[in-house]
Order: structure tokens, then C-alpha cells, then sequence
């Protein structure tokens, strides 16, 4: 369970709030540095590391001092009416201010990861991802081929969301940085994800809430009770909770892939995990799909085919989808496109909606006759249908 001597590739989350320090969003130079070091030990022993790193739009809202100025400047209303998009307290809502905050923050990000590293003579590499790059197969392998090449040039890649250009993404997509490390994690088949937050551990009940809750040390199986007893969202400047570490332990777990969740702020906290040492909670996998399926089932489904009973049964037994057990087609969507079936499970299918709404019900003799020769009479096959539920 806690047995970490044999893995190879190891993916680090670490989170805004203990990059920065307390209750500001000043980067904590001091906390780079040993987190560096302690990442160093790791590439002098021949695993390879990639760092997903929070704290971006922090570091430009503080390089700013947006909640300074607004504190400073004489509001008139069209001006209250903008800049009541932030609180006080500087907790950034408005979307485009966000976009500009990260644009400012990345590179003031990146250059204390640089520095840190360079006294190591490491090179470390920015990647930026949107959740497109992770739908489109084609451009998600390229990903993959590209964090490969750069782990055997012995670099560490530094990823983050791109939220300069994304728009809805920020906060709703990959929604936070611990849900974006848990599917780096699957897409790269990294044996390990350590999530540094300033949550220390999972707990029975919340902490906040109930004296007499405790650390849970393991997880065996993420249940409905856990998952209501999950925390709400982070604080100020991160986005993250209990509940978001919940959703990339379950997207890390269909890859094999183990997860500890620990204190950032413990001394040597990377070392001592990967010595074995009861820190945190250790998220154990109960499956461990192909790299396909996994792409499949992390993608955003583009709509819906809602099939009847014994279609469901006949795809639960491994065979393929035909038309004739369609009911209803919901979204407009091309073909090679992923789509739910029904709220059970995940398809590529092999038709577009509006082919699908022609052949919905009819067998498959007739997909010829309605669509014309070179056209597939099976909706999906079973190497891409993966079902949500273990």
C-alpha cells in the first residue's frame, strides 16, 4: 500500500496556498526552494517528476495589488460596477480579469521555478493545457510524446491550465488544478500522484465541523458517504477542496495510479512519502484501464444516445452497439466524437447525430440503403465503450 520503492514516474500537485504566503498571494521563494530540493532527490535516484503548479492567477492579482487599488481609488458607479467583479479581499470573479491575472502570473510563476531549480543545474519546461488538448485525441498524444521526450532529457515539466486563454474552462473545466494533475497523471500512466495542499488528510467527518473527526490513513474505495462528507471549495486564491480531490482520486484510479494526499508544509513531506511513512491518505486503484479507454472515459462527452435495456445488456456483455437499440439522439455532434450512452458509460461512435437520428431503431441491413455505401452499421464497438461504474 505505502510500499513506493519501485515507481518510476511520479506527478507532484502542488497548490496555491502553499505557494504562497499565509493569507497573501506573495510567493513563498523560501518553500520553492525546499520543495526543489526535495524534487532533485528524487531525479538523483532515476524517477522522473512532473510538477502541476497552482498559484498563477494568485501571483498576477498580487503583482497588481488589485485589493490595494480598490481600496485606494475614488469609486464612481460605472467604475463601482466593474470593479465590484473582486472583492475586498481580492478573491478574483470576473473572468476576464482572471485571464489577465494569470497572463501576469505565469511567468513570475515560472521564474521562481527556474531559479530554484538552476542552483540544481535542472532545466524545467512550461506546459500549458486547455481541456481541448486533452479531448482531441490527435492533439492529446501529442502531449503525451512531448512529456515524454522532455522526462528523458532528464527536464521537469511545469504544468498548469492555461487560464490566459481559456474562458468558461476557468473554474468549470478542469475547475481546479487537483482535478487537472489527476488526468496528467492518467494520461502520462504515472505510478504515483502526490497532491500537496493545506489540506493534511481525508477525514471521517469534516473537520471543521466535528472535534472528534479523524484522518482517514487509506482509501480502499471512494464511497457515497465520502463523498458527502467531502469539504466545500478552497479559500481566497485556490479553487480547490476536499470534494476536488475526491473527483481526481476517482479519474486517477481507473489509471492504476495510487494517490497521497499530504500537508505541503511538512518538513521533507515528498521524501518521507516516497520512504513509505504514514502521511496523509493513500487513494489505492481499483482498476486500471487501457490508454484509450481512459481517454474516453476523462473526455467531455459532445451529447448523448440514450439506448434501451437490451442494448445496455448486449454492451455490458463486450458486444457492439447497433442501431437498432437507439432510442434517442440528444446534441449535434460528428463522427469519432465521445458521447454518453445513456448516464452508464462512454462511446466513440462511429456515426454523427444526425446519421444516428436516420438509423435510430432499424437494423443494421438498412444503414447501407439510408446512408449510402461506406458507411459502418455498428454505432460502437466495445474496445471504445467504457463503463463509468467499476
Amino acid at each position: 500500500m505505502r510500499n513506493f520503492e519501485n515507481i518510476k514516474k511520479i506527478v507532484i500537485k502542488i497548490g496555491t496556498n502553499i505557494l504562497s504566503k499565509k493569507d497573501t498571494t506573495e510567493i513563498d521563494e523560501a518553500y520553492i526552494k525546499r520543495i526543489t530540493k526535495q524534487i532533485v532527490e528524487l531525479l538523483k535516484t532515476g524517477r522522473e517528476v512532473v510538477i502541476v503548479s497552482s498559484g498563477a492567477i494568485g501571483m498576477g492579482a498580487g503583482h497588481l495589488d488589485l485589493a490595494g487599488k480598490m481600496n485606494s481609488i475614488k469609486i464612481t458607479s460605472p467604475a463601482r460596477r466593474r470593479l465590484n467583479k473582486l472583492d475586498v479581499a481580492g478573491k478574483i470573479k470576473n473572468i476576464k480579469m482572471r485571464q489577465a491575472c494569470a497572463a501576469i502570473g505565469q511567468p513570475l510563476l515560472m521564474a521562481e521555478y527556474k531559479k530554484a531549480f538552476a542552483r540544481y543545474s535542472v532545466t524545467v519546461a512550461q506546459v500549458l493545457l486547455t481541456t481541448e488538448v486533452l479531448n482531441n485525441r490527435k492533439t492529446y498524444l501529442n502531449l503525451r510524446h512531448s512529456i515524454e521526450t522532455l522526462l528523458k532529457l532528464g527536464v521537469v515539466p511545469v504544468l498548469n491550465e492555461n487560464d490566459s486563454v481559456s474562458t468558461d474552462e476557468i473554474g468549470s473545466a478542469f475547475g481546479d488544478n487537483d482535478k487537472l494533475s489527476a488526468l496528467v497523471a492518467s494520461k502520462i500512466d504515472a505510478d504515483l500522484l502526490i497532491m500537496l495542499s493545506d489540506i493534511d488528510a481525508l477525514y471521517n467527518k469534516d473537520p471543521r465541523k466535528f472535534a472528534d473527526a479523524e484522518p482517514m490513513p487509506a482509501v480502499y474505495e471512494i464511497t457515497e458517504e465520502i463523498e458527502r462528507n467531502a469539504a466545500g471549495r478552497g479559500s481566497k486564491y485556490a479553487t480547490g477542496g476536499m470534494k476536488t480531490k475526491i473527483e481526481a482520486a476517482k479519474i486517477a484510479s481507473n489509471a492504476g495510479c495510487r494517490i497521497v494526499l499530504a500537508d505541503g508544509r511538512l518538513k521533507n513531506v515528498v521524501g518521507r512519502i516516497i520512504a513509505g511513512e504514514q502521511i496523509g491518505t493513500v487513494f489505492m486503484p481499483k482498476r486500471k484501464l487501457s490508454n484509450r479507454l481512459r481517454w474516453i472515459l476523462n473526455s467531455t462527452a459532445a451529447g448523448t444516445i440514450n439506448i434501451d435495456d437490451g442494448a445496455m445488456r448486449a454492451v455490458r456483455d463486450h458486444k457492439s452497439l447497433l442501431p437498432s437499440g437507439i432510442i434517442s439522439v440528444k446534441g449535434s455532434f460528428e463522427a469519432g466524437c465521445v458521447v454518453m450512452l445513456n448516464d452508464d458509460a462512454k462511446a466513440v461512435t462511429n456515426l454523427g447525430s444526425s446519421q444516428l437520428l436516420a438509423c435510430a431503431g432499424k437494423h443494421s441491413d438498412e444503414i447501407k440503403k439510408l446512408l449510402g455505401p461506406g458507411h459502418r452499421d455498428v454505432v460502437a464497438t466495445p474496445e471504445n465503450i467504457v463503463f463509468l461504474d467499476y
